[in-house]
């Protein structure tokens, strides 16, 4: 498989999370110790993506969502990918992954997101 295609079978582990509202789905998409930043409203959600794998688990599974992977950027063991996500329970969401090659798999490393009004 081509690099791009890994990268895109890494978002797919955290497509298949956010439409199943299980945070262990997305887990195999990130790093242990990868971090997440964005708003909510005024107020941010940051901190290690184990908040991320809760808040999925405390939320109603997202099973009408229509997620798309506008672009891939790589450069040797290093990515990046902006994902659109329509109707994650009635939200849009554009996020933004940083993504690491590690022993030939690309793991999420960083997600900072923007929560459309």
């Amino acid at each position: 498989m081509s690099d791009k295609d890994l990268i895109s079978k890494t978002i797919s582990h955290y497509i298949k999370g956010a439409t199943s509202g299980n945070g262990d789905d997305m887990k195999p998409a990130f790093h242990s110790e990868a971090t997440v930043f964005g708003y909510i409203g005024d107020d941010l959600f940051s901190g290690p993506i184990k908040n991320l794998f809760d808040w999925v688990d405390e939320n109603p599974a997202a099973t009408e969502l229509n997620a798309n992977i506008a672009s891939i950027d790589i450069e040797g063991t290093v990515a990046t990918v902006r994902l659109e996500s329509d109707n994650w329970s009635g939200h849009k969401f554009t996020d933004l992954f940083t993504l690491l090659k590690l022993d030939n798999h690309w793991k999420i490393m960083n997600k900072v997101f923007h929560l459309h009004k």
